[in-house]
C-alpha cells in the first residue's frame, strides 16, 4: 500500500520545469538525452555523513507519473503552452534511466547519490519531485540515527505525527526515522503503509476524564493488562503518579498474574525525577518497570540526560525529529552534467564565484574504498568509462589538495551507484523496510569510523578523484574561463 495510490503527484514541480519543457518541446533538443546527478554540499547539525532515503518513493512516482485531463485543463487555463506541448503531455510516461545508491547508503557532500540519463524534457520535468523525496527523508533519517546513537543502545520511539508539517511529513518522516533506527512510531498510518512496529501508551486526557487518577490506572491496566505503561505525571509524578502506579500494579495487574511494563514521564526535570522514580518502583519490587521519558527532546538532550545517570530506559522523540529542528533543510540538488552530442557525451559544469558550489561535470562513478579493516578510508570519483585497477597502488587525486601525490595501496573498492531504472521502467526489486535499517546498522557498525559519528567536529571523509577524472574536470573550467574571461577589465 501507497499513500499516492489514491492520488496522482506529477504536478509536484516548480513552474519553470514545465516552461523549460515546453521550451525545448519541437525542437532540435527535444529528444537529446542528458544527465542529471542529485548531490548534496553539507551534511546536516555539521555532522560527519548523511544516511541516503527516499529511493523507494522516487522510483513509484517515476513509474506512475502522469498528467490527468484536469492536470491538461489547468495547463491551458495557465495560457502558456501551446496544445501540440499539451497533447504531448498527455500522453507522458517517463522513459528514462536512474542509477542510484543503494537506499541506507551513508552518503557525503559532493558525490552523486542519483543520477538520471534521460531524454531533456523528461529529465527537466522530474527535478522537484525528485528533491522533495530525497531532501525531506534523507534530512530526517539523519537525525534519526544522531538521537539513536545518543541513546546508546536504549529504545526510541517518533511520537512526532502532530507536530510534523503535514500528513505526509509524518507518514514517509517516520519511514526515514526507522530507516536511521528508530524503533517504532507512534502513527498508525505509517505502521499501516511500512510494517513499521507501532507503538502507544496513554493521554492525559484519559487521566483527567476519570475523578482520580487511580481509577484512570486502574481502568487502563484492565483494559490493557498485558502491555500497561502509565502516563505518571498529569498531576505531580512522584507524590500520586509513581504511588498510584505501584498499586495499580500490586491491586490490579499482579492479582492477575500479570506485570507492570512501565511508566512515561512527560515533563519536568527528566534525570532527577527518573531517579527518584527508579528507587521508588525498585522499592516496590517493581525492577522489571521501564521509565520512558518525552518532552522535545534531541540528541543533545539524550545525551546530556545518560551522562547525568538519569534511569531511563526509552525515549519518546517528537518535534525535534519530525522536522529536524536544529537543522530543518537538507540542501540536495539537482544538477545537468552531461548532454549527449553527436553521439557522445559532453560533459557540462556549473562555475560560481563561491568555489564550493562549483559541480562535478560529466558522467561519472563513484567507489567506496576501502582498507584492509574493511573501514571506508574514502570515496572515489571517476570518469564513466574509467577502469579502476587497485590490485597495484593506484593514485588519486584529492582536489583540495592536488599538489600532493598521494596513491592507495592494499585496498578494496565498492561501487556505489547501482542501476535501478531503465526506461522508465525498474531494473531491480526493492528491499524490505527492515532491510534498509539494517543495512544502514551494518555500514556504521562496520564500515564508518567511529570518528566520523561523532557530533562535535567529526573526522571528514574524504572524496578524491582519479588523476584522468580530475585532470577532466580543470580542462573543462580553463576553458570556460577562456572563453568567458573579458578582454578588459580586471578581477576584483
Amino acid at each position: 500500500m501507497r499513500q499516492s495510490d489514491k492520488r496522482n503527484l506529477s504536478m509536484i514541480m516548480d513552474l519553470y520545469e514545465m516552461t523549460m519543457a515546453n521550451g525545448y518541446y519541437g525542437t532540435s533538443s527535444d529528444n537529446v538525452r542528458v544527465t542529471f546527478d542529485v548531490f548534496f554540499r553539507h551534511n546536516p547539525d555539521y555532522g560527519g555523513f548523511s544516511i541516503f532515503a527516499g529511493l523507494e518513493q522516487v522510483l513509484d512516482f517515476l513509474e506512475n507519473m502522469r498528467f490527468d485531463p484536469e492536470d491538461i485543463e489547468y495547463l491551458r487555463a495557465l495560457k502558456l503552452f501551446p496544445e501540440d506541448f499539451l497533447q504531448k503531455l498527455a500522453s507522458f510516461r517517463f522513459t528514462g534511466d536512474i542509477d542510484a545508491f543503494p537506499e541506507g547508503t551513508i552518503m557525503y557532500p559532493n558525490e552523486p547519490v542519483l543520477t538520471v540519463n534521460a531524454p531533456l524534457v523528461d529529465a527537466q520535468l522530474v527535478e522537484t519531485a525528485i528533491l522533495n523525496q530525497i531532501n525531506h527523508q534523507s534530512l530526517i533519517a539523519t537525525k534519526a540515527q544522531r538521537i539513536v546513537h545518543a541513546a546508546k543502545g536504549r529504545g526510541v520511539a517518533d511520537f512526532g505525527a502532530r507536530r510534523a508539517h503535514n500528513a505526509d511529513a509524518a507518514v514517509y518522516g517516520a519511514r526515514a526515522a526507522y530507516i536511521g533506527g528508530v524503533d517504532s512510531t507512534a502513527t498508525v498510518l505509517a505502521g499501516q503503509m511500512f510494517g513499521i512496529p507501532v507503538t502507544g501508551t496513554m493521554a492525559h486526557s484519559w487521566v483527567m476524564y476519570h475523578h482520580d487518577e487511580y481509577t484512570a490506572f486502574r481502568r487502563f491496566a484492565e483494559a490493557y493488562p498485558d502491555g500497561a505503561v502509565l502516563l505518571v505525571d498529569t498531576y505531580n509524578v512522584l507524590h500520586s503518579g509513581i504511588p498510584n502506579a505501584i498499586k495499580t500494579a500490586k491491586e490490579v495487574l499482579e492479582p492477575m498474574g500479570k506485570r507492570l511494563k512501565g511508566v512515561r514521564i512527560d515533563s519536568g526535570d527528566l534525570d532527577y525525577i527518573s531517579k527518584r522514580a527508579r528507587t521508588m518502583l525498585d522499592d516496590a519490587s517493581l525492577t522489571d518497570c521501564k521509565i520512558s521519558v518525552s518532552n522535545s527532546l534531541d540528541e543533545y538532550t539524550i545525551t546530556s540526560l545518560i551522562e547525568q545517570g538519569g534511569c531511563i530506559d526509552s525515549f519518546g522523540v517528537g518535534e525535534r525529529l519530525i522536522t529536524a529542528r536544529s537543522e530543518p533543510v537538507f540542501g540536495a540538488v539537482y544538477k545537468l552534467v552531461s548532454v549527449e552530442k553527436d553521439g557522445r557525451e559532453d560533459p557540462r559544469i556549473k562555475i560560481s564565484e563561491t568555489v564550493e558550489k562549483i559541480t562535478n561535470p560529466g558522467r561519472k562513478r563513484v567507489y567506496r574504498v576501502y582498507n584492509q579493516t574493511g573501514h571506508a578510508i574514502s570515496d572515489l570519483l571517476t570518469l564513466y568509462d574509467e577502469v579502476v585497477d587497485v590490485s597495484a597502488p593506484y593514485r588519486y587525486v584529492n582536489p583540495m589538495k592536488p599538489w600532493r601525490s598521494r596513491s592507495y595501496e592494499d585496498v578494496t573498492v565498492r561501487e556505489l551507484q547501482q542501476p535501478v531504472m531503465r526506461n522508465g521502467r525498474r531494473v531491480a526489486s526493492s528491499p524490505s523496510l527492515k532491510e534498509i535499517r539494517d543495512y544502514v546498522c551494518r555500514q556504521l557498525t562496520e564500515e564508518i569510523w567511529e570518528e566520523e559519528q561523532r557530533f562535535d567536529n567529526p573526522h571528514l571523509h574524504k572524496l578524491v578523484m582519479s588523476p584522468a577524472y580530475y585532470e577532466a574536470k580543470m580542462d573543462l573550467l580553463y576553458k570556460i574561463g577562456e572563453e568567458f574571461t573579458p578582454s578588459r577589465g580586471g578581477e576584483r
